[in-house]
């Protein structure tokens, strides 16, 4: 039942293959405007899943119930269709996941955009209610969801988009950006269900965006030491760094860093 969007190489590639994972709010369509096409150009099998509740893929249970662990079961469900164990790209909330997917399952490489770091998402929820307080707390209370974040274009922009993006890509994108709701995954990301960088030996590539306001430069930091690398920070950029006008020097700078982490070829 889950939704693939799924881009072969053109010619006859042996390449290893990417599987995107997407961030809260969002779903597979935002690696389809521009990422998956770019990869599989070169040589990459490309696929991106949308989360069970996310995109065009149902949730078999109130989303309140469900668990980052669900959502690890999406990942692994499509690495697993595949022929080699793939790179594992993950964005926000899908960094997250991704984190926890490696603790348990191998891949070759992964890469981090605007991740949630490893300590979770305490910090970001109290910036939230220091930058809306009345309108977060309203929704928690009312809704028992996070709608302050993608409830109009202007909200949209404020959390994803940098001032750089034309406001009609912000409309068409504010239009596609789903719901979240307070539960399971929350309290994961919060304390109960934390990433393990100890249990971690995949050689990981941690990517922040300058513009970013949902996670700061010293928690993309200490995602990089948390893994034993630095991070690298894009400028004139917002947290949506795969849909930004500057997304393909994101994507070159993931190319490059794959060339020389994935060099060799699946078997033929």
């Amino acid at each position: 039942m889950l939704e693939v969007i799924d881009r072969e190489p053109s010619g006859d590639s042996h390449k290893t293959p990417l599987v995107f994972v997407h961030g809260a709010w969002h779903g597979a369509w935002c690696w389809d405007e521009h990422f998956l096409d770019f990869f599989a150009a070169k040589g990459h099998r490309s696929l991106a899943v949308s989360l069970r509740g996310h995109g065009e893929t149902p949730a078999v249970r109130p989303m309140q119930f469900c668990s980052i662990a669900d959502f690890v079961d999406d990942v692994a469900s499509v690495a697993d269709s595949l022929p080699a164990r793939p790179v594992m790209v993950g964005h926000s909330m899908g960094g997250f996941v991704v984190q926890k997917y490696l603790e348990s399952h191998e891949a070759p490489a992964a890469v981090l955009l605007a991740s949630v770091p490893p300590s979770g998402i305490t910090r970001f929820l109290l910036r939230r209610f220091k930058l809306h307080p009345w309108s977060t707390a309203r929704h928690l209370a009312i809704t028992k969801s996070l709608g302050s974040l993608a409830g109009t274009p202007e909200l949209a922009r404020e959390s994803f988009f940098s001032d750089f993006t034309p406001r009609t890509d912000v409309v068409r994108y504010a239009a596609r950006l789903g719901e979240e709701y307070l539960g399971k995954i929350e309290v994961d990301m919060l304390w109960l269900n934390l990433p393990k960088p100890e249990l971690i030996t995949t050689p990981v590539l941690v990517l922040g965006a300058e513009h970013d306001i949902l996670f700061t430069p010293q928690e993309v930091r200490a995602t990089a030491r948390a893994y034993h690398t630095e991070a690298e920070f894009f400028p004139k950029m917002g947290h949506n760094m795969m849909l930004e006008p500057g997304w393909a020097t994101v994507a070159e700078r993931i190319h490059a860093w794959l060339e020389t982490r994935c060099p060799t070829t699946l078997p033929q």
